[in-house]
């Protein structure tokens, strides 16, 4: 098998660390959920320092906020177990051109590793060239990027969208009519879950009266659902909504006392609070922030010297984690008693284990 890239071979061999991480690693152990662990028998602490960049060209969602939060958790848990990252985190609402800068700007800083949260598939491959080039580990999450010179490690974005689609698809008859609220036009997790999303709908011969965008907001899916509910009133069968604006759209439908209506949701929080004060039949399925901790647990193990197993990737380039969990009517007491205590924006999450990471290694 391959190594993926050109790397700096830092502390001890990976060997000793792999195997420590496989003997903690049980048959049928489940991936870890909500809150970022560390396995201290998987942690070399002569390994290191390391340093690791972050770019994110979005914040105006709680997911992302958690996924950094997420991350700064885990780098926490790693120092105390002796394994020293130092976190650059270059954090704001930027375009493809900015986003491009936050890459250059870590890679001057002199990162090993850039876990980043792209702003398109392909407008930022030059800098992953670059970047790559002066030896600096690439990793994509939350969305996939076309550059080889990246390891993606992601879910499924368009699977996940088909899971909720086809649930809508089941409570509505052959022929029924639906509106689709999204998130930021041409996003590449926005494009890959409105094209599962779609493919499933018409392929159940449900007609889609609207396809809008809503910006991953709240507010604005709130916004945006009334304005839909003036346009097509009674026309209207059903939402295909997804991620930050779930809550909104159904919040909406409740001003407007239209619960009738069927809808796809989220599983965060707020949402799922919500859906249980109003009695409403819906779905939500778990987008994970936590996906930023699984890439650095790959990251981690590159760094010291561990090669991903050629026979794992997708494309190439894909490490396509599990996908997680969605919850119904039949299973939504569970979903609440994992979002106990946790704020409306928090959302359900999923984190692998080192152990099941280094299941994708040689």
């Amino acid at each position: 098998m391959r190594s993926l890239r050109k790397r700096t071979m830092r502390g001890l061999g990976l060997g000793l660390v792999l195997a420590l991480v496989l003997a903690a690693c049980g048959n049928g152990d489940e991936p870890s959920v909500d809150e970022p662990d560390t396995d201290a028998e998987a942690v070399d602490p002569d390994a290191g320092p390391f340093t690791i960049g972050v770019s994110n060209g979005f914040t105006a969602s709680e997911w992302r906020t958690q996924m950094i939060s997420n991350l700064e958790e885990a780098v926490e848990e790693y120092a105390a177990e002796g394994l020293e990252i130092d976190l650059i985190i270059e954090n704001d609402d930027v375009d493809e051109a900015g986003q491009i800068e936050q890459i250059r700007n870590l890679v001057n800083a002199g990162v090993d590793a850039i876990i980043i949260n792209p702003n398109s598939p392909d407008a930022l491959n030059a800098a992953f060239d670059e970047a790559a080039a002066e030896g600096v580990l690439i990793y994509a999450v939350d969305q996939a990027v076309t550059s080889q010179s990246v390891t993606n490690v992601v879910i499924d974005q368009n699977q996940w969208a088909q899971i909720s689609a086809e649930w809508l698809a089941d409570q509505l008859d052959e022929g029924a009519e639906i509106v689709m609220v999204n998130g930021i036009a041409g996003h590449p997790a926005n494009e890959a879950r409105v094209s599962g999303a779609m493919e499933v709908l018409e392929g159940a011969g449900i007609e889609i009266l609207a396809n809008t965008n809503a910006d991953w907001s709240q507010a604005e899916g709130q916004s945006v659902m009334q304005e839909l509910l003036s346009q097509y009133g009674d026309q209207i069968d059903g939402v295909w909504a997804q991620d930050g604006v779930a809550e909104g759209v159904l919040r909406a439908l409740i001003d407007a006392d239209r619960l009738d209506l069927v809808t796809t949701g989220e599983a965060r929080a707020g949402y799922l609070r919500l859906w249980d004060e109003n009695d409403v039949d819906t779905i939500g399925v778990i987008n994970p922030p936590g996906v930023a901790v699984t890439a650095l647990r790959v990251a981690l193990l590159e760094l010291q010297g561990g090669t991903v197993d050629e026979a794992e990737l997708t494309d190439g380039n894909t490490i396509l984690l599990p996908m997680p969990d969605s919850f119904t009517n039949d299973n939504l007491d569970e979903a609440l008693a994992r979002a106990e205590g946790e704020p409306d924006g928090y959302s359900l999450d999923l984190i692998l284990s080192e152990a099941e990471v280094a299941q994708f290694f040689e």
